[in-house]
């Protein structure tokens, strides 16, 4: 992957402008904190973006990829302070599931989830190197 940084821009903090890549395109639906059986452990925003996250690596693991392809996020909040307010927590649980890998990033506050327990929903695009198939 190659991380798209036009000159003389601000480099973003925590995601990247843009990034190209070349190999086999992986499309996760959006993820919800919910577990394996569809059941939310915890109304936590931090937990369940956890639990979202674990979903999505799941999800890559079944095309042969891993966190470090994905090569962008949509990220869907129904309450933008509720988001602000655990930055911190957000930025340690992806740190340890996605480690230091920062994709396109987008994040929209939405009116509401079609699952009502969710606080937040992931999307990501991922592209896996013809050399890990």
């Amino acid at each position: 992957m190659q991380i798209l940084q036009p000159p003389g821009w601000a480099r973003p903090r925590g995601y990247s402008n843009g990034i190209a890549a070349e190999g086999r395109m992986v499309f996760v639906s959006g993820m919800v904190g919910w577990d394996a059986d569809c059941k939310f452990q915890t109304g936590d925003f931090a937990g369940q973006v956890k639990q979202a996250l674990q979903n999505i690596i799941a999800v890559l693991a079944e095309a042969g990829g891993r966190p470090e392809h994905i090569a962008r996020m949509t990220w869907y909040v129904v309450d933008k302070a509720e988001y602000v307010g655990a930055y911190r927590q957000i930025g340690e649980v992806y740190r340890e599931l996605i480690g230091p890998h920062y994709p396109a990033m987008t994040a929209v506050e939405v009116a509401g989830l079609l699952e009502p327990q969710a606080r937040v929903e992931i999307e990501v695009t991922a592209v896996v190197p013809a050399s890990k198939l």
